[in-house]
């Protein structure tokens, strides 16, 4: 993973920075996320933001990532009237849920709640559901005491580096996802989809051309075909986007894949991932899509109030462990429905 120093300017240098953008980018050297200082002034960013829309969409479009630093973004209310401020369309809840959240306020959730100890690997927000959002925003609240990191890959540089042969087959196949909620390991279907009405499930399934069965009274089982690659609607760039590494088992460690393979079977554990055919993707290529994610990962360190605006198609981010407490709040906007579904 490449630690890197990040481009930047100051807030009121935007105008002429956009003018000197060249016509195309070398996404191998590209420096992430791009890195925009408050002036002296301290400008208010929510309606700088606004002001500025149009121009950082465009370095949103080139660089993926736009990290805003010294304007003390540090609390949900404050994301809320930031995230408000540049999206398209109104901030969005977190339904088909692939990892525990705590809902703040006015559809701004913490980042995933998974252990301090835990590595969560890189990925495209919801890649795994009919839709997902086209754009994140993230703020830091609170900063570990050590690492908790947010490593960013830009996709278009990894989807050239997947091998031929590999690429392929995803394209040709595409990607299942199957999960068992209700076993008492992952998240219940009551979480996931935040109801406990049966019959809500059962229609959200059905639009989003999800199969399913009820194993018993409270397991259930879906089973999601969904695309491996991905083009950005706006760039028409194509990306590697999907969650097949994340949710296929050789994800788990290997002692605790061991117990749950013989416990459930593959297709009983709480989640997997197949070829669309449902066929086994061999843990070697996940394996190498891991390794390169992690190859041309970067990274940059939080300090308290930083922003960052991701955009969901062109860059993965994940998280790293960490020691003492940590708080970042996310939201999400703009939402892409896979329509080929």
């Amino acid at each position: 993973m490449k630690n890197i120093i990040t481009n930047s300017i100051l807030a009121d240098d935007l105008t002429s920075f956009i003018s000197t953008l060249p016509s195309s980018v070398n996404y191998g050297d590209t420096i992430l996320p791009f890195k925009i200082i408050a002036n002296e002034t301290k400008t208010d960013l929510c309606l700088w933001v606004a002001e500025h829309k149009e121009q950082l969409n465009q370095i949103l479009h080139r660089f993926g990532g736009v990290l805003f630093k010294g304007f003390n973004i540090d609390n949900a209310e404050k994301l809320n009237q930031l995230a408000t401020a540049h999206a398209d369309e109104g901030l969005l809840d977190y339904i088909e849920r692939g990892a525990p959240r705590i809902k703040l306020a006015n559809n701004i959730f913490t980042s995933t709640e998974y252990a301090k100890e835990e590595v969560i690997p890189m990925h495209h927000e919801m890649s795994y559901s009919h839709n997902w959002p086209v754009k994140l925003y993230f703020c830091s609240e609170v900063v570990a005491q050590k690492d908790g990191y947010t490593p960013l890959a830009d996709d278009r540089k990894v989807i050239e580096l997947i091998p031929d042969e590999i690429k392929q087959k995803f394209i040709d196949k595409k990607v299942m996802y199957v999960r068992n909620y209700g076993l008492g390991i992952d998240m219940s279907w009551q979480d996931a989809f935040q109801t406990t009405s049966k019959a809500e499930v059962e229609e959200y399934l059905t639009k989003s051309k999800t199969s399913f069965e009820w194993l018993d009274d409270d397991v259930l089982r879906t089973k999601a075909v969904r695309q491996a690659i991905a083009t950005h609607p706006i760039t028409n760039d194509t990306v590697w986007f999907n969650h097949a590494h994340l949710f296929h088992s050789s994800n788990l460690p290997a002692d605790i894949r061991e117990i749950f393979e013989e416990e459930f079977g593959s297709e009983g554990m709480p989640r997997n991932a197949y070829y669309g055919d449902g066929t086994v993707i061999e843990d070697s290529v996940v394996s190498l899509i891991r390794d390169l994610y992690d190859e041309h990962a970067v990274r940059f360190d939080w300090e308290q109030g930083d922003a960052l605006f991701v955009d969901n198609f062109l860059l993965t981010h994940g998280r790293s462990s960490f020691e003492g407490e940590r708080k970042v709040c996310v939201a999400m906007s703009d939402l892409y429905t896979n329509k080929a579904l």
